[in-house]
Order: structure tokens, then sequence, then C-alpha cells
């Protein structure tokens, strides 16, 4: 029996970064870590800085987004992640970001962005 799925839209002001069916999402927002299944109470939360985004998709693979600010909201199944600026963990040169982390001074917006990116592609590997 395949798992009941949701529509997901993660888009940032210049573009839609994925639209799709998925089976679970989960993201890390300002008040902890949180696993969206289908059916899922309404809920509006804000993205935490240096988090990203995972996508589980219907049929099985992983999509992580690295995700700057923003928010998450859950409304029926419909999900909607509207980030302030965002790019797919596939994009991500994760040797840069390492380099971009260890240069740059904790609680930055670059450490926090480099923590996101890195994030993203751990989450898929």
């Amino acid at each position: 029996m395949a798992d009941k799925t949701f529509r997901v839209d993660v888009v940032s002001p210049d573009h839609m970064l994925y639209s799709g069916d998925a089976t679970f999402l989960r993201a890390q927002t300002t008040d902890g870590e949180v696993g969206i299944l289908a059916s899922h109470a309404p809920i509006f939360a804000e993205l935490a800085a240096g988090g990203c985004v995972v996508v589980t998709e219907a049929d099985g693979s992983k999509l992580a987004i690295a995700a700057q600010g923003g928010f998450l909201s859950v409304n029926g199944d419909d999900v909607k992640v509207l980030a302030e600026s965002a790019q797919l963990a596939h994009e991500i040169d994760i040797a840069v970001e390492r380099e971009a982390l260890e240069a740059s001074e904790e609680g930055t917006v670059e450490y926090l962005t480099a923590r996101s990116r890195i994030r993203a592609v751990e989450a898929v590997n």
C-alpha cells in the first residue's frame, strides 16, 4: 500500500524550486524540527536560520533544499515553503560551502547560509 501523499510547493522570491507530491516533509523551524505527513493539522511556522527542508517524494526519493529564512504553511493536504532564498542540494558545491563556513563568524549571514547548504547536501547523501 502506498503512503498517502500531499502537495508541496517550495518557492523563493525569484522562482519556484519544487512542486510535487510527497509522503513526508521535514523542516527546521524556530520552534524545532517538524515532520509533516498527509492530513497534518494546520500550522504556520518560521523557518530556522541555517536550516533545510527535506521532501520525501511519492516515489520514495528524497529532495533537500537549503532554505534561508521564510515560512512553512500547512493547510490540509497542501504544504507551502516560502523561503527568502533557497537552493536545491544537487546544485551546491559542498567543498565551497565548508570553506565558507570555516571562514565566517558564527551567527553571520554567511555562516548560516553555508550551514544551511551543507545540511541540505548531507540530508540526501
